[in-house]
């Protein structure tokens, strides 16, 4: 992911805006639109989830590909489904942070491999139930880590995304860790679950190191190079 793709709206952009006339029922429409987007992500991660370059061919489908990788990817298939949230007066004129690519990634990501485990643990007897708390604490962990770090990206601190990243990383480490606990193989309800979610942490742990070497890559940049 480029650049492009993780930083928030430009500078000032919010200064532009003037006031925004919404009342709450407006921005609650807004908030369903966003997690419509988050779901159109799932589904076109559903399509790829074969695909050796899945995050890139979701990147390219969420239209997030500078123009470009969109050349260089060619003519989109047709054939393929394209889900579509559902589209609000205006809504296009408003950025939040739900609009941020990193943010669409990361919540959908964490929501998919959460949701299934919520569904495996809350039948009696497929988990142990300090497995059942733990590894859900520990995706909670990580997705919070990395929400804050976005919120880093936002404002331009790539020092502190980095570092908080990292702490995302950690947290999405100990929930591997309990998956591969031997202990934990042998139950055949989370073993199961281990084979499928395995490619959903590997992915987000990709995406978030991406957006670490491309902050790190923003820091090293000579203060000449921003200024002419």
């Amino acid at each position: 992911m480029s650049k492009d793709e993780f930083d928030g709206s430009p500078e000032g952009e919010w200064e532009e805006r003037g006031e925004l006339a919404w009342n709450e029922f407006d921005w609650e429409r807004y908030l369903r639109a966003q997690e419509e987007t988050v779901n159109r992500y799932l589904a076109y991660y559903e399509v790829f989830r074969g695909h050796p370059e899945r995050i890139d061919e979701v990147a390219r489908h969420m239209e997030w590909e500078t123009e470009a990788e969109a050349s260089a990817a060619g003519a989109v298939n047709e054939a393929l489904p394209e889900p579509t949230p559902e589209e609000f007066a205006d809504e296009g004129d408003i950025y939040t942070l739900h609009k941020n690519p990193i943010f669409i990634s990361t919540r959908a990501l964490t929501l998919l491999v959460r949701r299934k485990w919520e569904l495996l643990a809350g039948q009696p007897g497929k988990v142990t139930q300090p497995l059942a708390v733990s590894y859900l604490s520990s995706l909670h962990q990580g997705e919070d880590q990395a929400l804050l770090a976005i919120h880093a990206l936002e404002y331009g601190d790539y020092a502190m995304a980095i570092s908080l990243f990292k702490r995302a990383l950690s947290g999405l480490n100990r929930s591997l860790a309990f998956l591969n606990d031997p202990a934990a193989q042998r139950q055949p309800a989370v073993a199961a679950y281990r084979e499928e979610a395995l490619t959903a942490l590997f992915d987000l742990r990709e995406i978030w190191l991406r957006v670490i070497s491309e902050c790190r890559t923003e820091l090293e940049r000579p203060v000449e190079d921003e200024e002419s």
